[in-house]
């Protein structure tokens, strides 16, 4: 069964226990999807409302991009699980085989990928709830906040997974490149979250 097909309740006991996956990229996707829902909720909230009539068509266009990233991100949940499966057996192979360090090389930049398609996916997302948070419906801005956050969440928690697999590379150009591509994602979205967590809990607290 697919991860994104299971209870909430059978995917979190998964989580937590002694298998291999889901792990924390997984968990990554599915907090940044859950919280791109959040704001697609907002927008729900705002079309049809006399009030965000000059708002409407921006809100539709942010809803259909919304939604194309939840799906991304669920997708991912699975990916991540699936991409880790090589480096768990690049790991079984013997120290004194000629070919593991290849063989490990590849494995850690296949488990990479997914989370570094998180973090850019994620970036996205905490741009859409800006437009959310700014111009939806008020009686949802607090779900906007919500969501932004999950979606920082989700940045910050796949940039682990990058930089964990990332050490271990003996490929310190393909490392290093996608560490400096990590680091340009969070030192510019983690910033912008912030400021739209701070913005809607102004709002909400005056």
């Amino acid at each position: 069964m697919k991860l994104i097909n299971m209870t909430c309740t059978d995917y979190t006991e998964l989580l937590a226990s002694k298998a291999a996956v889901p792990g924390g990229g997984s968990a990554s996707a599915l907090i940044g999807a859950l919280g791109m829902a959040l704001g697609t909720m907002v927008g729900n909230l705002t079309v049809g409302k006399k009030k965000y009539a000059e708002v409407e068509a921006e809100i539709i266009e942010t809803m259909s991009k919304a939604d194309a990233i939840q799906k991304e991100l669920l997708l991912l949940v699975d990916l991540d699980a699936e991409n880790f499966e090589p480096l768990a057996k690049a790991y079984s192979v013997p120290k004194d085989d000629p070919n593991r360090a290849a063989i490990m090389d590849e494995a850690l930049k296949t488990a990479c990928a997914v989370p570094m398609d998180i973090m850019r996916i994620s970036a996205k997302a905490i741009e859409l709830q800006k437009v959310f948070a700014d111009k939806g419906s008020v009686v949802a801005v607090s779900d906007a906040g919500v969501g932004v956050v999950a979606c920082k969440a989700a940045l910050q928690g796949a940039s682990l997974n990058v930089f964990i697999n990332a050490q271990s590379m003996t490929d310190r150009n393909y490392a290093n490149s996608l560490e400096a591509e990590a680091d340009a994602l969070l030192n510019k979205y983690c910033p912008m979250a912030d400021e739209l967590f701070d913005s809607v809990t102004k709002r909400l607290r005056g």
